[in-house]
């Protein structure tokens, strides 16, 4: 049952399936939803800084348009009426994007990303651009932790995870190019997802590493991570790293039950000496309820040099795509944006095209894992958000999956010793997000059972 709108905790709580629903329903209006978004973002940004641009004449008015077009009896899309996030790197055309820099500050771009346009045709509201750092790398932008401001919400997607933890909105997009979804998603305690390489367009979001950069996503839940990927996910002939597949049914087997308990590869990677004591007992702990269904596996020696052919992949594309920004505007970057394109402008064309022919072999590897497990069990990062405002954390226990193009999903399931959450990521086959979605559905849930891992 939906609670009254004018109950403001109890309508920025929904999440985006119940808000679609209740819209679809005439239970709850796009306005009322909207109007206490704005509400709850004018309590708490002064605390929080999520938003980069966000005018809130224009959300409503996308929003009674949605609830007039519903009156009228016209077509209404999987997200009619919700409000939606967008990191302050993807474009709009009626908004500016700013990338999350000084240099490209008042940039207004003349046409939607893919991403957006799809939005829109789903009757989402688009509800404002997302704090990113900036040109979405290491230097941190304003935005802090919801449940401690003294901490991190991580990056570079830190406003659309900071926003939906908050309860600001009930979705909001992000992109990974090393760990900008999971871990920010980890630090604030969403449901994060980064999809498999390809499946959702990037034309219109700042180019960072064509080999590398993915959309993601923050939401409440798994089945609000498959609605709106389904909605996103296809073909676009701007994006050459996109193939002409059907649409994946992403919500309908995510929200499917599984024909038997999946089984877990819990993955000690090789930094795993860099998670916090507390990180590597809490999984200790959860491989050790899971029982049978978690077993022992260690990723293979050779994969231990994927972090440098990251590294080597990310610097050289980011001293190529930001090479304008560099020669005409160095001295308004920040020392670690500089010192990472003036390595990549030292990687040399065979060094980059051997790291970029690893990503296959990398897949290949793990053929034999996903042959006798439903998904890699692992950590979203190190541990809880670290204190200070600095800097995002490290990505590193996101790079192999993300070098790798798999897919990717954090599960806000288990917390520190100082109430902050840690973050649970699975990882799944590339190509088989479905399959992926739904194993995290019933890890989500056996983790809030009084029998299972919440007992």
């Amino acid at each position: 049952m939906i609670m009254k709108h004018d109950d403001l905790v109890d309508v920025t709580a929904l999440s985006a399936c119940e808000a679609a629903a209740a819209i679809r329903e005439g239970r709850l209006s796009s306005e009322e939803l909207v109007g206490g978004c704005l509400a709850r973002i004018r309590a708490d940004e002064p605390r929080v800084q999520a938003w980069a641009f966000l005018d809130e004449k224009h959300a409503l008015r996308q929003a009674k348009e949605a609830d007039l077009a519903r009156q009228e009896g016209r077509p209404t899309g999987p997200l009619h009426g919700v409000p939606v996030g967008l990191k302050d790197i993807i474009d709009t055309e009626d908004m500016p994007t700013e990338d999350g820099t000084v240099l490209h500050a008042g940039r207004k771009p003349r046409w939607d990303a893919t991403v957006v346009s799809r939005l829109r045709e789903a009757g989402a509201v688009i509800l404002g651009k997302t704090v990113a750092t900036e040109f979405a790398t290491f230097s941190p932008g304003k935005t802090r932790n919801p449940h401690n401001p003294e901490h991190t919400p991580g990056g570079s997607s830190s406003g659309s995870a900071a926003a939906v933890a908050a309860h600001m909105v009930p979705l909001a997009l992000g992109t990974q190019t090393n760990g900008s979804v999971i871990r920010p998603a980890a630090f604030c305690g969403t449901f994060g997802y980064k999809p498999s390489f390809g499946l959702v367009s990037r034309f219109g979001i700042l180019k960072q590493s064509r080999p590398l950069d993915q959309v993601g996503f923050f939401a409440r839940s798994v089945e609000d991570l498959a609605l709106v990927a389904e909605t996103l996910a296809g073909y676009d002939e701007n994006d050459p790293d996109t193939r002409p597949h059907a649409r994946p049914d992403l919500l309908r087997i995510a929200t499917s039950e599984v024909p038997v308990p999946p089984r877990f590869a819990f993955t000690k990677t090789p930094n795993w000496g860099d998670a916090e004591d507390e990180t590597r007992e809490a999984f200790d702990e959860l491989a050790a309820s899971l029982g049978e269904r978690a077993e022992p596996f260690n990723v293979p020696a050779p994969l231990g040099e994927a972090w440098e052919w990251h590294r080597r992949i990310m610097e050289a594309d980011l001293a190529r795509n930001f090479r304008h920004d560099y020669e005409t505007g160095r001295d308004r970057m920040s020392e670690t944006l500089r010192a990472q394109i003036e390595r990549g402008r030292q990687v040399s064309a065979i060094d980059y095209n051997d790291a970029v022919d690893r990503i296959e072999a990398v897949n290949g590897g793990f053929d034999e894992v996903f042959y006798r497990y439903d998904a890699i069990l692992t950590a979203a990062a190190a541990g809880t958000a670290p204190r200070g405002l600095e800097s995002t954390g490290s990505p590193a226990f996101c790079t192999l999956w993300t070098f790798a193009g798999m897919p990717a999903v954090t599960l806000p399931i288990m917390r520190g010793g100082n109430g902050l959450p840690i973050g649970v990521q699975l990882v799944g086959p590339r190509g088989d997000d479905a399959r992926l979605l739904r194993t995290a559905r019933w890890l989500a849930n056996w983790a809030a059972a009084p029998e299972g891992g919440g007992g």
